[in-house]
């Protein structure tokens, strides 16, 4: 299965490929957006520009601003968003374990009718042989 490190457009279009995973319009909404957050959250793009906006606060409100030393608007904040964060997450891994359960169950069904197309494979190849063994019995008594 393909790991998260490199996500994006081409990571999403092989999965709307993929005939054991539903995808676009057969998910709900609040899959879609579980989906869209573990793009979004688990990126680097995402982690420095969080990182950015700390900086920025703290430069910002370093002495005379709204929220200065020791920031306690910025703790509430974050706190909030950790909060948030979590659930957000537990719903994105929810979301994960879904799309390797529908994966496992379209292994499963491929493989069950790979083997009954084997199963049918090897009764063809049996009966062929049957008919060889009598086409070169009838060969030995013609000779």
């Amino acid at each position: 299965m393909q790991t998260d490190h490199h996500l994006g457009r081409s990571w999403r279009s092989r999965w709307e490929r993929h005939p054991g995973v539903r995808t676009g319009s057969r998910l709900t909404l609040g899959e879609r957006a579980a989906d869209r957050t573990r793009l979004v959250m688990g990126s680097w793009p995402f982690v420095l520009t969080f990182l950015a906006v700390l900086v920025v606060w703290i430069i910002g409100n370093g002495r005379r601003g709204f929220d200065p030393y020791p920031y306690i608007l910025l703790n509430l904040v974050l706190s909030c968003l950790a909060g948030l964060q979590a659930s957000v997450l537990l719903i994105a891994a929810r979301r994960s374990d879904q799309v390797a359960s529908e994966l496992a169950m379209h292994d499963y069904q491929t493989n069950r009718s790979t083997a009954a197309a084997i199963a049918s494979l090897q009764s063809e190849v049996a009966d062929v042989s049957a008919q060889l063994v009598r086409v070169e019995a009838l060969m030995k008594t013609r000779l």
